[in-house]
This record gives C-alpha cells, sequence and structure tokens, in this order.
C-alpha cells in the first residue's frame, strides 16, 4: 500500500517513477500531477474523487488496507452481493456468485448510499465538525499570535526599565564619585595643614636645639 500510495500508477504501469500527489479510490491508485491533470480531464474518471494523498494516509490504517481490487483475480470490484456482503469482480460473479439473485453494480449502490438521507446527514455532521475543527484551529493560531503580541510587549517594557535603571545608576554612580572626589580633597586639604603646622613645629624646635648648642 505504502509504495501505491507514493507512486503514481499509470506512469508505473509505463515504466516511469513519479510521486503521486493526489489518490483516486475509484482508480485504487495514485496519480502524479500530470496524470491527475489527464484523469480530471478524462471522460470516465472526470467525476471521480480525488482526495491529496498526504491526506489519504492520515486515514486509519483499517481504511487505507481496503481495496477495490479483487484480490483473488487481480480485477477491479464491479458487482456487490447483497446476499454474501461482498464485492466481487466479473469473474467472481461467474464462479462463484452466479446464482445469487440479489446483486447491484457498485456504482449504483455507491450513489443510492451517497443520495440516502443517513449518508447526507453524515455529511452534514462532517461538515459542522470540520467548520468547528476550523474555528477552533483559528482561535488557536489567534491565542499563539495574541502570546507573541504580549511577549513583544513586555520584553520591550522590560528593555525600557532596564535602561532607566542603567540611567539612574549611571546618575547614582557620577554623583557619588563626585562626591567621593570631593571629600577626598577635603580630607587631602585639612591633613596638608596639619602637616604643615607640624613641619613649622619641627623648624622652631630644631632652631631651639641649635640656640642651647
Amino acid at each position: 500500500m505504502s509504495s501505491k500510495l507514493t507512486v503514481c500508477g499509470v506512469c508505473e504501469y509505463r515504466n516511469i517513477s513519479k510521486p503521486s500527489v493526489v489518490w483516486c479510490s475509484e482508480c485504487d491508485g495514485g496519480l502524479c500531477e500530470g496524470c491527475k491533470e489527464h484523469h480530471a480531464a478524462s471522460k470516465g474518471s472526470r467525476n471521480h474523487s480525488i482526495v491529496p494523498v498526504s491526506e489519504y494516509q492520515k486515514l486509519p490504517s483499517g481504511i487505507l488496507e481496503i481495496t477495490q481490487t479483487c484480490l483473488k483475480h487481480s480485477e477491479k470490484y464491479q458487482i456487490f452481493c447483497k446476499k454474501h456482503d461482498t464485492p466481487c469482480c466479473r469473474r467472481c460473479v461467474t464462479e462463484t456468485h452466479n446464482d445469487c439473485k440479489e446483486i447491484d453494480v457498485i456504482d449504483d449502490v455507491i450513489q443510492n448510499v451517497k443520495s440516502s438521507n443517513a449518508f447526507l446527514e453524515m455529511e452534514q455532521i462532517l461538515a459542522e465538525l470540520s467548520g468547528n475543527l476550523q474555528r477552533i484551529r483559528k482561535d488557536r493560531q489567534e491565542n499563539i499570535k495574541s502570546l507573541m503580541e504580549n511577549r513583544a510587549i513586555i520584553e520591550k517594557e522590560v528593555q525600557q526599565t532596564r535602561k532607566l535603571i542603567d540611567n539612574h545608576l549611571d546618575t547614582l554612580q557620577e554623583s557619588l564619585i563626585k562626591e567621593l572626589y570631593a571629600a577626598e580633597e577635603k580630607e587631602s586639604t585639612k591633613i596638608k595643614h596639619t602637616i604643615s603646622s607640624i613641619q613649622e613645629n619641627e623648624r622652631k624646635i630644631s632652631e631651639s636645639q641649635t640656640n642651647l648648642d
């Protein structure tokens, strides 16, 4: 199944390897970009429903394992046997279900299912669910955007506050250093006066000693 999903089935049949971009459940195969355009234009497949391979791969494994090709005969299922509740290929009908009376063409069964009230109701429920999920996703994206904007505002406020604090500390530092220099100058002047006075007294004492001699 993984190779069927990732490789274009049409190109692979021609021994060309190209990655598939969409999956057609009715053709039970992947299609590359070029084959997708041809598939959409072809009369036999233009009404087929296709989905991106990336989305198809997200389906539950039980759904991915469903095949539209008969495992026994390698032919596409064309008939649905109500008696045995199973899809059949052309050879299955001939070999096993030839006597079964309640058989329908699968395309008709699918069309009837798609037009049933239950199917339409399910479509509506899924549409509402998809709408709700989109709203929730957009809301969460808005939450992320709001968080980023608030973070940016707070970050800017922190930077501005930091700048104000830095400016205040710079001013305070400058003021304290000025006061420190002023105090140093004041005390130095006092000490110099004291030293000068001491030196004067030393000179007088020295003169007195000289006179005594």
